[in-house]
């Protein structure tokens, strides 16, 4: 899993990188707002932890940014902040969860997995495909007969997305949003090559075609 984390204290923001890292996440750490949004319309990740009193623009107004364009990565505030006033400022601008400093390191573990299975539905870390495929949101590893299966990035990035919205039909703009970065022209033929090979490991029946629309995971 991929987590941004935004945080200009360096001494803390380093603490919590290293823990998160021997968690087996992923973690690109930003020290200001400016700095936050340059990356993330630049790379795709699974989770936002923004501390509000940042550089440039802070974590509510950051996030409220983020979700105008549409970017609804879930998220996580730090702050020191503690009254109710500031707590519905971070709901309203569009946080997930909201978490007060100085906070313990395990506490925080807790809050990214639970939103992280919350996101995918499921209060388990693997998700059944089927019978013999699964799908484990904590490694974002496909097994099929408890075999990993190697994906090109952008096919698990389209996997976790139809997996998301599981029995929806996941448009082709929400697909080209989520699935290619903002500096990157989406094809739609390299589309339909990674759509095949989600076909060829999860069976042709469990992604349906919508025409005119989009895909559904079934």
């Amino acid at each position: 899993m991929k987590i941004l984390y935004l945080e200009d204290d360096i001494n803390l923001s380093e603490t919590v990188e290293e823990f998160l890292v021997d968690e087996g996440f992923e973690v690109t750490c930003v020290y200001d707002g400016d700095e936050a949004i340059e990356v993330i319309y630049k790379q795709n990740f699974d989770l936002f932890i923004l501390d509000v009193n940042v550089p440039s623009i802070n974590g509510f107004e950051l996030l409220k940014t983020l979700r105008d364009a549409n970017i609804q990565t879930p998220a996580i505030f730090t702050t020191s902040l503690s009254g109710i006033d500031d707590l519905a400022k971070g709901f309203d601008s569009g946080g997930d969860d909201y978490i007060k400093k100085p906070f313990l390191l395990k506490e925080l573990l807790f809050r990214i997995k639970a939103l992280l299975k919350r996101e995918f539905k499921t209060q388990a870390s693997l998700i059944n495909i089927s019978d013999k495929i699964t799908f484990n949101t904590q490694t974002n590893e496909l097994l099929i007969d408890n075999k990993q299966t190697v994906f090109h990035s952008k096919e698990l990035l389209l996997l976790k997305l139809l997996l998301k919205h599981r029995n929806e039909a996941v448009t082709f703009e929400n697909i080209y949003q989520n699935v290619w970065s903002y500096d990157e022209i989406h094809s739609e033929m390299s589309l339909r090559t990674y759509i095949k090979n989600l076909r060829k490991h999860l069976g042709k029946d469990k992604i349906l075609s919508i025409k005119k629309v989009g895909y559904k995971l079934v």
